[in-house]
């Protein structure tokens, strides 16, 4: 007569486990509604390293982000990425017929949005650079307005006579504006085809391709710190001489 042996506490507690253990495909089915939710709650795009704050380590979040998004890719919303980030937004095709009349607070100047182009494609760039490839001054309350919005920040200062501080752009203006990265910003061949550029373009003209690093360039300091007073009360170099806007700078 053969005798049947009885269970030990660690043969329970594996078939504990083996009860409990969740299937692959249902393990991935909960990470991807984990994004998801974090997706809806989040009023701002999240990053790749918030994600893994609440999902298990070795997660293959970047393929999960990858199959949601083939998911979206016909819906409503969309999931895109945006300022190295990812956001659930209106579809492209929606945007028309959601679209409403609202009463603007606030426009910006045709010179803050020249500048703000300036700064997007040729940062860093000083006062003085932004004058000169406008043809035209810019008063100081041009660029303190891009900087009360969030879209440009200063940088460093340049290594040259006067320091004058150079400008960049930041995340809030590649978010508000839908990009990526600063080399998702339009060129030539598409402000062409856009009507933003007139068919006289002049011989050897091209769109500079910006620069997508917030590091320092070799010819710029740090800030000092005296950066932080109203830019009405910062002394200008003579690179840098206040005039009215839109006026020829002085010869």
């Amino acid at each position: 007569m053969h005798s049947q042996a009885m269970p030990t506490d660690n043969d329970n507690e594996m078939e504990t486990e083996a009860v409990v253990t969740m299937h692959p495909r249902a393990e991935r089915s909960q990470h991807l509604r984990i994004i998801e939710a974090m997706l809806f709650a989040s009023a701002e795009p999240v990053s790749i390293e918030k994600f893994q704050e609440f999902l298990p380590q070795g997660t293959d979040i970047s393929g999960l982000l990858a199959d949601l998004q083939e998911n979206y890719s016909n819906r409503g919303v969309n999931l895109v990425q945006v300022s190295g980030k990812w956001a659930l937004r209106t579809a492209e095709d929606m945007s028309s017929i959601l679209r409403k009349e609202t009463v603007e607070q606030k426009k910006l100047t045709k010179a803050a949005l020249e500048t703000l182009s300036i700064v997007a494609y040729h940062q860093p760039t000083t006062r003085a650079e932004i004058e000169d490839i406008r043809g035209v001054a810019i008063s100081k309350g041009t660029l303190d307005n891009l900087l009360e919005i969030g879209w440009v920040r200063m940088r460093g200062r340049r290594k040259t006579p006067g320091r004058p501080v150079t400008y960049g752009t930041t995340e809030a203006f590649l978010n508000h504006f839908g990009l990526n990265e600063l080399t998702d910003l339009p060129g030539l061949q598409e402000l062409k085809a856009a009507g933003l550029l007139e068919g006289n373009i002049p011989p050897g003209f091209d769109v500079p391709v910006p620069r997508v690093t917030d590091e320092l360039t070799p010819d710029e300091d740090p800030l000092d710190g005296t950066e932080q007073l109203p830019l009405e009360m910062h002394l200008p170099d003579e690179s840098e001489t206040p005039a009215a806007e839109d006026q020829a700078p002085n010869p």
